[in-house]
């Protein structure tokens, strides 16, 4: 039976987790030079129509669709069939199917949108939007049915990912970091100065970040009873320990930075999202101190490393997601949801650990490995990467042929 709390909710947070793709657009689009603002803001943008497009035809069937070995679901709900205003037998079962069905889309489409940021300032845009499709279809899909789809091998193994941790940031981490492979660095990277276009648009793209992870992780209690509120307070309390910790790192290092204090937010939320339903919200506090400690020299290890991952979508996902989804493994209660399991520090052992450890690992070595043959694939068919005029022109005016403020007169 529909319940018209939890169908506000959902509907709710669905517009809530829509609202943090234009966030990274933002955040992003903040952080790189001038010449590249349009086509940053651009290429997160444009996810919300292509695979917002994609996932009602053919994506949230493959997801959610009914289970084929446990690796992939069928196309029963392409284009929408089967799947209407009443409730699913499965998946949240008071509010309507295609409720469900949205919010799970806005899911694909920030995914994919974070994976931009490791290659702006020099990814061809068709390329980019080609690499959209098929990534979608054959990483995304797949890791999403694994871990939520109903016979999905790691549901039943007993992993948790509470709203994304590994369907979400590692998947979209260990893509990144594939794709930086392939592509190479910026022209000038570690040689030239690289400043940030626009610090109040990255902390404009944070905090609009901020406010739809209430949807993204509180959204996906499915209800709007208790389960909510302990998730959305766990969110809240991670990325506030975050975000001072990383201040005070930075302080420590030089000086605190607008940059540091958004970059550290959002990692400390990334970290909690897989955990955000299944622990007490204090321990969210701990989470996120962790997090910014560990992604913040993993940024700076990155660096050093000479690895391009621009916008530290690696470092501050990827990194940030395998460590809250091992926390689940030791944090995790069934007091707070029964739907779970306990971790090593309320009496449930290495066992929980050790599921949450083979998922990290399986989703990360396919989101990699995956990622890297597409990504070989469109470079050997249409070339990943701009020429070096494009390059230095920027992206903006070789491939929009827009500008960010001003024109030409």
């Amino acid at each position: 039976m529909v319940s018209s709390g939890d169908t506000g909710w959902i509907l709710m947070s669905t517009a809530l987790v829509l609202l943090m793709t234009p966030g990274v657009a933002l955040f992003y689009g903040g952080m790189v030079r001038k010449k590249s603002v349009i086509s940053t803001l651009m290429m997160s943008f444009a996810m919300l129509g292509i695979i917002g497009l994609l996932w009602v035809f053919f994506g949230y069937s493959l997801a959610f669709g009914p289970d084929l070995g446990g690796i992939i679901g069928t196309l029963k709900y392409a284009f929408l069939n089967n799947v209407t205003g009443d409730p699913s037998d499965i998946y949240a079962t008071t509010v309507p199917h295609l409720a469900f069905m949205m919010f799970q889309g806005m899911f694909a489409i920030i995914t994919v949108a974070l994976i931009t940021g490791a290659v702006v300032e020099r990814i061809k845009f068709g390329a980019l939007m080609v690499f959209a499709v098929a990534w979608m279809t054959l990483i995304y899909t797949p890791v999403a049915h694994w871990v939520w789809g109903d016979g999905g091998w790691l549901l039943n193994l007993g992993t948790l990912d509470f709203a994304g941790g590994i369907v979400v940031h590692i998947n979209a981490g260990l893509s990144a970091l594939a794709l930086v492979f392939v592509l190479g660095s910026r022209r000038g990277f570690r040689h030239e100065p690289m400043e940030p276009s626009s610090i109040p648009l990255v902390m404009l793209g944070a905090a609009l970040l901020w406010f739809g992870w209430f949807g993204f992780n509180a959204g996906s209690a499915l209800s709007s009873g208790s389960l909510a509120s302990t998730a959305l307070v766990a969110t809240n309390t991670a990325g506030a320990a975050a975000a001072t910790t990383w201040m005070l790192l930075a302080w420590n290092h030089r000086r605190p930075t607008l940059l540091g204090i958004a970059t550290g937010a959002v990692a400390g939320l990334a970290a909690v999202t897989p955990a955000a339903g299944f622990i007490h919200p204090i321990y969210g506090a701990i989470i996120g101190i962790v997090a910014a400690v560990i992604c913040y020299y993993a940024m700076i290890a990155k660096m050093k490393m000479g690895i391009d991952d621009s916008l530290d979508v690696m470092a501050v996902h990827g990194v940030g997601g395998i460590l809250g989804v091992l926390a689940v493994g030791i944090f995790a209660t069934t007091a707070v949801n029964p739907a779970g399991a306990d971790g090593l520090l309320f009496g449930g052992g290495l066992a929980l650990m050790g599921k949450q450890l083979v998922g990290t690992l399986a989703v990360g070595a396919f989101a990699f490995g995956g990622t890297w043959i597409i990504a070989k694939v469109i470079d050997a068919t249409m070339g990943l990467r701009v020429n070096e005029m494009e390059e230095v022109v920027g992206l903006d005016l070789s491939q929009h042929g827009e500008r960010a403020l001003g024109g030409i007169r």
